[in-house]
């Protein structure tokens, strides 16, 4: 399992199209992603789930990924939405 945390940088968080990107993403790995925020978790592979956080611009995520291809799917996540906590 591996994790990071990311600031989301798109101007209007993960609400409608860029969330539904993301999904869309999330879903091209095999492994389980899970997003969470201020503890708690949601399935990033879930278009209600990740709506339901109310992630807006500048908001602290930790994106999580445990499977075959973990690492690269939160390379290409966290560089989807937002800049890395240690990039910045």
């Amino acid at each position: 399992m591996v994790s990071k945390e990311v600031v989301v940088q798109n101007q209007v968080g993960l609400h409608a199209r860029p969330a539904t990107f993301f999904i869309q993403k999330s879903n091209e790995f095999k492994s389980g992603i899970w997003v969470e925020k201020n503890g708690r978790r949601v399935n990033a592979k879930s278009l209600l789930g990740v709506l339901s956080l109310g992630i807006t611009k500048g908001t602290k995520i930790t994106v999580i990924a445990d499977g075959t291809d973990e690492e690269d799917a939160i390379e290409a996540l966290s560089g989807l939405i937002g800049v890395g906590v240690d990039d910045e």
